[in-house]
């Protein structure tokens, strides 16, 4: 067990350190001078000059490098170039509601897919099975941003339940925020429920064909033990692995669905700093998802030895 958590925080940090030095190296060869965007096209040349010495841009590669990942490990950061403040304070004042926005995406998405597939997986063939995989195959179809449009039609314009966007703040309203973020987190989840549905269907279809099933079936024990007990505990590796590279397509997806309902999340802020070429903040929040991701599926690797003892021995 020791030898595969040290094997996992070995590459957790190889991981980290490989990314940052791609999108750091990435970002320094595109063209534009972060200087002359703060100062404006009528700068001066020695005033570009003064500035870049500030900022240190005119330090070589390594040594910007080298500096960055300082302030990184020390919880200083850059500091964004359009909103003259850390871009740690963005990135955690707008993680307050892109955070929540996953969580309840992902939420979403188990519940309405483990269930799905299991019953997919049990009447295998029959006309509830062909029902889940028409429903997951619609999901897999459905565009994103077409589906949060369609939501807002249907529940905000047609029948007034949800607001058509926006977002009032935790501390303005509790309740008025998690209301805010429903339609958006079920446009977000739809898709991950599809592809787990399919999974969870196929694991748990290759799970009940085992010995140990027909065993459970020939002592007594109750259908519904089986199946949750001594199939579906089985069936959780594969589906915990894909749960946990949905979190990078549910980033991706985060940055269409908040524009879409003009949520103040990571995904709208990174698109509107592409387009106002604040790089420090395109930086950090692409390191820090990056990031995310990474941890996130380290998590979800320690839990494979809870579920399945096999891995312990690693």
């Amino acid at each position: 067990m020791y030898r595969y958590l040290l094997k996992n925080v070995t590459i957790l940090i190889i991981l980290l350190f490989v990314i940052s030095l791609t999108v750091f190296s990435v970002l320094f060869v595109l063209p534009g001078d972060p200087a002359q965007i703060i100062l404006g096209i009528n700068a001066t040349p020695e005033t570009l000059a003064n500035l870049r010495a500030e900022l240190g841009l005119d330090r070589p590669f390594w040594v910007q490098y080298g500096d960055w990942i300082g302030r990184l490990l020390t919880g200083r950061g850059s500091r964004s170039i359009n909103y003259d403040m850390p871009v740690y304070d963005l990135i955690l004042s707008r993680l307050a509601v892109t955070g929540p926005l996953a969580l309840m995406a992902m939420v979403f998405a188990v519940v309405i897919s483990l269930p799905l597939g299991i019953y997919a997986a049990q009447n295998q063939n029959r006309p509830g099975d062909v029902a889940v995989m028409a429903f997951t195959q619609l999901g897999l179809a459905t565009p994103e941003f077409w589906l949060g449009i369609l939501l807002i039609l249907l529940f905000a314009v047609q029948w007034g339940l949800f607001s058509a966007g926006g977002f009032p703040g935790w501390d303005m309203s509790f309740w008025g925020s998690v209301k805010a973020l429903i339609l958006p987190a079920f446009a977000l989840g739809v898709i991950r429920a599809s592809i787990l549905t399919r999974l969870t269907r196929s694991s748990m279809l290759e799970v009940l064909r085992e010995d140990y099933i027909r065993t459970a079936r020939a002592k007594g024990l109750k259908e519904r033990t089986v199946i949750y007990v001594h199939g579906l505990r089985n069936a959780l590796v594969p589906v915990l692995t894909i749960l946990g590279l949905q979190l990078g397509q549910l980033l991706a997806g985060a940055i269409i669905i908040e524009n879409v309902y003009y949520l103040p999340g990571l995904g709208r802020l990174v698109f509107q700093a592409i387009g106002q070429r604040d790089l420090p903040v395109v930086r950090e929040i692409v390191v820090f998802m990056a990031a995310a991701v990474i941890v996130v599926n380290f998590i979800v690797d320690l839990t494979y030895a809870f579920v399945d003892p096999r891995f312990r021995q690693r």
